[in-house]
């Protein structure tokens, strides 16, 4: 199982001198930079709520992302939690 809590910020560089940063293009960013996202890290890192919404606009422009299902257990009530990691395949 996995433990959201203990996870360092993982922040990709993103060149705001070319255009306009989105979250579908910083999320793209991420996915290449580091081959993966999660809901969580998508909230706190880009502010995307929406992390399934901008996988599908993704995947919709023909980039080749998996949808992997982790289980961990919840912080607050020890209960097992079920969530998204969506990993690009290059």
């Amino acid at each position: 199982m996995v433990n959201l809590y203990q996870r360092e910020p993982m922040i990709c560089r993103f060149d705001m001198e070319k255009e306009k940063p989105t979250q579908k293009s910083m999320i793209l960013a991420h996915l290449k930079s580091f081959g993966s996202i999660e809901p969580l890290q998508a909230l706190r890192e880009y502010g995307c709520y929406a992390l399934a919404q901008r996988i599908k606009d993704l995947r919709n422009e023909g980039h080749d992302i998996i949808t992997e299902t982790i289980t961990s257990t919840s912080r607050i009530k020890g209960r097992p939690v079920h969530f998204a990691n969506y990993i690009l395949r290059s």
